[in-house]
């Protein structure tokens, strides 16, 4: 049975440097490929910071910050192909356990918000990172303005989110309750998507 023990960074210690590559394979799968929007995305990243900061991760932060904003980097690159080169059809699917139009329909409504900053803070959105790249493609959004908010996107929520967890991880309290400290952020990380349920559900009343 799932525990809160089960959210405490030491159990990375298991995988060593390894747990880097397992991270980064789920940031590129989330951002990357529609099947990815499962995942916990920056759920992990705020682990791993903790996880650098209590020794539990024999890599460098800085190693670790550059190498999970390349694997974000080349996912939203990934996503924005897929869309540019398979257009609407991507999004003309019958829903699916892997798939679901109301997620194309906030995806939509994300976009008619913020406009291209959209490519931005869809990183910080769960969901929003895996459907906003392949829509950028799918809208034909400039290859250099969407690279351009891309860079911004992935270093202010690969780099950042990392951090925080790098930095919080070395105060002592912290350190003392990281199990805690990990499921509040979890929760904290989730309150954007349940927002953005609760708009598409006024919404259809």
């Amino acid at each position: 049975m799932f525990g809160i023990s089960q959210l405490d960074p030491q159990n990375l210690q298991t995988l060593g440097g390894f747990a880097l590559v397992v991270v980064c394979a789920a940031i590129f799968t989330e951002t990357g490929l529609l099947v990815g929007f499962f995942l916990p995305g920056d759920s992990l990243l705020f682990p791993v910071g903790l996880a650098i900061a209590g020794g539990f991760i024999p890599v460098p932060i800085w190693l670790a910050c550059i190498v999970i904003s390349l694997a974000a980097f080349a996912g939203d690159q990934t996503g924005y192909w897929i869309g540019r080169r398979l257009g609407p059809a991507v999004f003309n699917k019958p829903d699916s356990k892997l798939f679901s139009q109301k997620n194309v329909s906030r995806t939509n409504s994300f976009f008619e918000r913020y406009g291209s900053k959209a490519v931005v803070l869809g990183h910080f959105v769960p969901v929003m990172r895996t459907f906003v790249p392949v829509a950028a493609g799918i809208g034909q959004m400039p290859w250099r303005k969407f690279t351009r908010y891309n860079v911004f996107g992935v270093v202010g929520w690969g780099t950042g989110v990392t951090l925080l967890g790098y930095f919080l991880g070395r105060v002592e309290f912290v350190a003392d309750h990281v199990e805690w400290f990990t499921l509040g952020f979890v929760v904290v990380s989730s309150i954007p998507i349940l927002l953005e349920v609760l708009k598409a559900r006024r919404e259809r009343r």
